[in-house]
């Protein structure tokens, strides 16, 4: 089968709805018709620098239009997005322009040094700073029809947070994305006057695929939030009057420790969506108080990414779930020699179906690795399943230590830690020691004005946690090592000599 593809998906969005606002960005408004101009003229440059179909276009810079637009544009002219993330260093970023073999690159004004420090960009077709691309853009051809490609054919290359090594560029196909979309439109009532919130980075596969690209599939409005702010979030759902956004543990933490929560002006939500990690219950708790309700889900970028969801009808009555599997895909639970977990016991999860990646960019053997065959993909995740199929994520299973013969799994011990009131956030890791073998080190930020110390915390969980699971080690810290999608870096964590 061959179509457009996401190509066409500017093209058909505006026949249908050319007058809504399909971006918000600032004072700037962009409709679909609109959009649909600029990508094509955006295509027709890109075809004059020399992309041709299969090859790579890169975008390094905050969330901004011309994200969404270069990325359309690469699309039309059947070649592969590549988003960068902009919190890279030089050398970082030209790994990953080498890797993907990419030949043009869009920057922002943000990102104007790591570019001049980079050693690869002098080699590109074309470098388009966001200076310049106006102008570009406006030179181009005012139509340009989308390429067809299968559903196979690559849409995007993803690079992962790369904790261990080299980060690895998660394929995702048109295929991948767009059952993805089908996936979060089964779970989420998204409507044609959707306002989303696009807060989270748009280099993160969440961002953009559980929430820009559904989205624009029905017709709604993005508001681009070039970063994170707690202060502009309340801003924006008050101005624009938000109905849906994703967001993180840390962003959603943010929000409710803020002064302006309790009077904040929250009536246009309709769905809020956490990923990324665990969320602890008693946040959700927080929330529901305010009558707004999670939608949980669990999912990686290499299975772009929703895997399980837990529809907002069910979160009150499984606080903390992850969900059941996503309506089109197949999600497991299995012992280390791939036999089925029984119901609570750990066991890794592992997810088939048309939103999982194919594989790695030009990297066959760990493409090869992280299958179990027959089309599972190994995520590297621990979850229990109760007796109803609903998932609960333990852990990643790197960050899973045993103490004393006993596992345990940090993401429980930090949501045990985020329940004391002079907690903000947690992070947890194992570390050597002469009689347990490990034990828990505990990196704790604390809230405005609180104070807190470790035999205060450690009594504190001695009713909620097994001793085993108590860290015996505590660290006040005034924040926490992150990634660029905000999930908290623990690689860093470990790097730090213990006291005495």
């Amino acid at each position: 089968m061959r179509n457009a593809g996401l190509g066409s998906w500017p093209s058909r969005r505006a026949a249908i709805s050319p007058g809504r606002a399909a971006l918000i960005f600032g004072d700037r408004v962009t409709t679909y018709a609109e959009l649909h101009s600029r990508v094509g003229r955006l295509a027709s440059q890109l075809r004059a620098a020399g992309v041709a179909p299969g090859d790579r276009v890169a975008y390094l810079g905050p969330n901004h239009p011309a994200f969404v637009e270069t990325m359309f544009a690469t699309y039309v002219v059947g070649g592969v997005f590549v988003p960068l993330n902009f919190r890279l260093t030089a050398p970082e970023i030209d790994y990953q322009l080498q890797n993907s073999g990419a030949g043009v690159l869009v920057y922002g004004p943000e990102c104007a040094a790591t570019v001049r420090e980079s050693k690869q960009v002098a080699s590109l077709l074309r470098v388009v700073p966001l200076t310049a691309y106006e102008q570009w853009l406006a030179d181009g051809e005012p139509e340009a029809a989308a390429v067809a490609v299968s559903l196979d054919s690559p849409a995007c290359i993803l690079y992962t947070s790369g904790t261990t090594g080299r980060p690895k560029g998660a394929v995702l196909t048109h295929g991948n994305v767009i059952w993805n979309c089908y996936n979060l439109l089964v779970g989420v009532d998204v409507a044609g006057d959707e306002v989303t919130l696009i807060s989270a980075p748009l280099f993160h596969v969440a961002a953009l695929n559980q929430c820009l690209l559904p989205t624009f599939l029905k017709g709604g409005t993005s508001v681009i939030m070039p970063s994170w702010g707690t202060d502009e979030c309340f801003d924006m759902i008050a101005e624009h009057r938000v109905t849906w956004m994703f967001g993180v543990t840390t962003m959603y933490a943010g929000l409710a420790q803020s002064p302006r929560w309790a009077d904040a002006d929250l009536t246009s939500v309709r769905n809020l969506i956490v990923g990324g990690a665990s969320i602890p219950p008693e946040l959700i708790r927080i929330y529901l108080a305010r009558g707004l309700t999670f939608c949980q889900g669990y999912g990686m970028t290499e299975t772009a990414p929703g895997a399980t969801f837990l529809e907002a009808p069910e979160s009150a009555d499984h606080v903390g779930s992850a969900g059941v599997p996503v309506f089109f895909a197949d999600v497991r639970c299995v012992r280390p020699d791939l036999s089925p977990a029984d119901p609570g016991e750990p066991g890794e999860v592992q997810v088939r179906g048309p939103n999982v990646t194919p594989g790695y960019w030009d990297d066959p053997a760990a493409s090869e690795q992280s299958f179990a065959g027959d089309g599972w993909f190994r995520t590297g995740d621990i979850a229990v399943v109760d007796d109803d199929g609903h998932y609960r994520i333990v852990d990643r299973l790197k960050d899973m230590f045993v103490s004393g013969g006993e596992n345990v799994y940090p993401a429980e011990v930090e949501s045990a830690i985020f329940e004391h009131p002079a907690v903000a956030e947690a992070a947890v890791i194992g570390v050597p020691d002469e009689k347990w073998g490990e034990v828990g080190r505990a990196f704790v930020v604390l809230a405005p004005a609180q104070s807190l110390t470790a035999d205060d915390l450690r009594a504190f969980l001695a009713g909620r946690l097994g001793r085993y699971k108590i860290p015996k080690y505590v660290d006040v810290v005034d924040d926490l090592p992150r990634t660029g999608s905000n999930k908290v870096r623990k690689a860093p964590l470990r790097e730090i000599p213990l006291p005495g």
